[in-house]
């Protein structure tokens, strides 16, 4: 088993006049690979949230749903930094593909299994399960970006890629009114986008490759003459996870700020996404049918957002992700509050909140991932971009998902807003401090 993750053996380097056109093809089609692959996970992802108000007809509490959708974050974050440390190591079309697929298999159980949603501890259970084959997939597209596109070119594909996401997240409302439509079964939500999904891991095995050196070509770096300082033939070589640790996660000041930033980042994000099915419900009296496009949009605003959000990190702020960071997120905060305190009966007002939290939060997630991936060299990139993710998910998803439930049991949703306005000042405070830090030590960090 462990074997078919190994990576993929270095080829005898092709002649110098084939290389170029190979190149450019292979990258192509290994970004459309970890593009549609990586919005395959999202397929398989979120779809509790669209089943929710089922449940609570059902006489589940908010609090005890919440509690069960936690388990996907909590498998997640620990998910994600482990097998990003296996992922280093790890041929990456094997690894995304794999793991999809197992995702979707534990929601075609949910779907199909009446027992499966039978009580909180079944579903928290299916739901970790979940969380933990979805790990599998950032790490691998993080290493892939890293080993076939420099580091001049990394921040547009990074935001780029960052899109598939809102793509496959914002589907699963659409395939959710396609699914009740043909079997008028609110199970749809689990089982249709699961089919979806399995055949997305198909396309990202036959598109995907490991690093160039397993094709015949030269690295990226010789390939586009763009040489990180100090670069040497070391860069090359896979790090043990000891080293990888020692020299590179843990000293590294910069890695935990944003690390601390990601948990209020995706306590706002998860809070608003996770719970809009059940609010727009409960409180803004929306139908399924509305829900579920706003659901839509609110995934899809992200991608104009986050590419603007590349685009003025690297010309406007000269790479200072935290500066613009902090511009994205005081902005969201703004939109949240107005989503918060329209009142019912308002719902064109509703959407175009929900939408521009959409359009400005996934911005700074993606910087967060995009400075993990920078902090490191690229053997360590899945490690690293793994750490925050860490702390994205096992602190804010988690957040979002249990303790914003449970603070609407007993506090209403006055309560669970104003816990995530209090999310968005805190990482404002957090992204001052990497640019107060100053990126001269960047490099340095970067360097051990």
């Amino acid at each position: 088993m462990i074997s078919m993750f190994r990576p993929a053996a270095h080829q005898p380097l092709l002649p110098s006049s084939e290389q170029d056109s190979l190149y450019r093809r292979l990258r192509w089609q290994i970004f459309l690979g970890i593009f549609i692959g990586y919005a395959g996970y999202y397929l398989v992802r979120k779809n509790f949230s669209l089943a929710m108000p089922y449940l609570v007809e059902q006489g589940y509490s908010r609090g005890d749903l919440g509690f069960a959708m936690s388990g996907v974050a909590i498998a997640y974050g620990i998910s994600k930094f482990l097998m990003g440390a296996v992922s280093d190591r790890s041929n990456p079309r094997v690894f995304l593909s794999v793991g999809l697929i197992l995702s979707a298999a534990v929601f075609l159980l949910m779907g199909f299994a009446p027992w499966a949603t039978s009580s909180v501890g079944i579903m928290f259970v299916l739901l970790f399960l979940n969380g933990w084959f979805q790990g599998m997939g950032w790490p691998a597209s993080g290493r892939t970006m890293v080993h076939w596109w420099s580091q001049k070119e990394r921040g547009g594909i990074v935001s780029i890629w960052n899109c598939a996401h809102n793509v496959g997240g914002g589907l699963i409302g659409p395939l959710f009114i396609l699914g009740m439509g043909w079997f008028n079964d609110w199970r749809a939500a689990f089982y249709v986008p699961a089919a979806a999904a399995i055949g997305v891991a198909i396309f990202a095995y036959l598109t995907m490759r490991d690093t160039p050196q397993s094709c015949g070509l030269p690295p990226v770096e010789a390939y586009k003459n763009d040489y990180p300082e100090d670069y040497n033939a070391s860069h090359e070589q896979e790090l043990s996870a000891r080293d990888i640790f020692k020299k590179y996660i843990l000293p590294n000041k910069l890695l935990w700020y944003i690390a601390f930033a990601n948990v209020f980042i995706y306590l706002l994000r998860y809070g608003v996404l996770d719970w809009a099915p059940t609010y727009l419900k409960e409180v803004k009296h929306f139908s399924v049918d509305k829900s579920s496009w706003a659901y839509f949009l609110y995934e899809w605003a992200g991608i104009p957002g986050t590419l603007l959000c590349g685009w003025m990190s690297d010309k406007l702020f000269k790479g200072n992700r935290g500066a613009t960071g902090m511009l994205f997120m005081a902005l969201v905060t703004v939109a949240t509050v107005v989503y918060w305190l329209n009142p019912a009966g308002n719902p064109t007002v509703d959407m175009l909140a929900l939408i521009a939290i959409g359009f400005l939060i996934y911005g700074p997630v993606m910087l967060v991932g995009l400075h993990a991936l920078e902090l490191a060299p690229k053997k360590a990139a899945g490690t690293a971009a793994g750490f925050t993710g860490l702390f994205g998910y096992l602190g804010g998803s988690v957040a979002a998902n249990a303790v914003v439930g449970y603070t609407v049991d007993h506090f209403g949703w006055d309560g669970g807003f104003m816990l995530m306005v209090g999310s968005c000042v805190a990482a404002i405070v957090l992204l001052a401090l990497t640019t107060w830090h100053g990126r001269g030590q960047d490099a340095a960090l970067n360097r051990g």
